[in-house]
């Protein structure tokens, strides 16, 4: 179904006929996202093992496993805060995740940092900062030298719509369109920039509608349909890798918290939250996989034991791993041959 809302942008939540390994797939990925999350937010942060923020992506999952599942193997990400799924897809292991926000030495950065602002290149990660929309110069950049040097591969940009009313966001994307890039900007719209809804932050309906004066497709997707958001991304990759430039998703989303897990959302109404709630995209995909005999209950429990077993270990893992050594703070801070 695609309905033309505004100029420049297509609403569509078509789905194309999704085999049903990778439905399972897809399902698996989306409720581990959410028990690493839920353990990392509502357990060992509570617990004070944690230092720092937490920013978590629940009732969002279906973006980041649902784009990332297209990523080729030397494709590279830029992922924000809310792409859990990311780094789990390319290969991260729960184990060095959570001891990433114990702020272990076993952890992505080795101690050095908390929460998501990790990146690993050997897993084509590439780490960001709090300013968030100054990863987008960034992909750009990497798509350039992937067009230079004529290899196949595409650029993941992620975003949330507030970044994209910053400088360094237009920036990123009108290079991109200039020259064409391999690069594809996915924009995770959780309605709320921190606590500035959107209608106070643009006076377009959608991102996407910001598109066209890049003269790139841009196009608004259920971000709560992982189907949709799987048959969405293929179209842009596919778009990008041939040759034809960027392209702009944007993912119709809410966000289930706070902005982090120190935010207890009072801006946010509460009607939102129960509104949301049914669209929960986990819930959703079970409920499509069951109705079509694609997974039963019995094997939806061993897929829920198996996550807790995963999630049981990295804990205990990440918890028994040593604290990085002072001066363990001076390694990696410069090039070193």
């Amino acid at each position: 179904m695609i309905d033309r809302k505004s100029e420049g942008a297509t609403r569509t939540n078509k789905k194309a006929e999704i085999p049903k390994d990778i439905k399972t797939q897809l399902l698996y990925y989306m409720k581990l996202t959410r028990e690493i999350e839920y353990r990392i937010e509502r357990v060992l942060y509570r617990q004070g093992k944690i230092v720092g923020g937490v920013y978590v992506g629940r009732g969002q999952e279906a973006i980041s496993v649902g784009t990332g599942m297209l990523m080729g193997e030397n494709d590279v990400a830029t992922p924000t805060h809310r792409d859990m799924g990311i780094f789990l897809l390319r290969g991260i292991s729960p184990r060095r995740i959570i001891a990433q926000y114990m702020g272990r030495k076993t952890g992505v950065t080795k101690g050095k940092d908390g929460n998501m602002h990790m990146g690993d290149l050997k897993h084509n990660i590439i780490a960001f900062v709090s300013h968030l929309g100054d990863n987008v110069p960034v992909a750009a950049g990497v798509a350039l030298s992937f067009k230079m040097r004529g290899e196949d591969r595409v650029a993941f940009c992620y975003n949330g719509e507030g970044a994209t009313s910053r400088g360094d966001w237009h920036e990123g994307v009108n290079l991109a369109a200039v020259h064409k890039l391999p690069v594809v900007f996915f924009i995770n719209n959780n309605q709320y920039a921190y606590s500035t809804p959107m209608d106070l932050q643009m006076a377009t309906e959608n991102v996407a509608d910001r598109a066209p004066g890049y003269s790139m497709p841009g196009d608004v997707v259920d971000g709560n349909d992982v189907l949709a958001v799987y048959e969405s991304a293929k179209r842009a990759v596919d778009w990008a890798r041939s040759g034809k430039g960027p392209y702009l998703v944007e993912y119709k989303t809410f966000r289930m918290t706070g902005h982090s897990a120190h935010d207890d959302a009072g801006y946010v109404p509460k009607e939102l939250f129960e509104e949301w709630k049914k669209k929960d995209p986990i819930e959703r995909l079970v409920t499509q996989m069951t109705s079509r005999n694609e997974i039963t209950n019995e094997e939806i429990e061993r897929m829920d034991n198996e996550i807790t077993a995963v999630v049981d270990d990295a804990v205990e893992w990440a918890d028994k791993s040593p604290y990085p050594d002072p001066e363990d703070c001076l390694r990696d801070v410069y090039y070193d041959r």
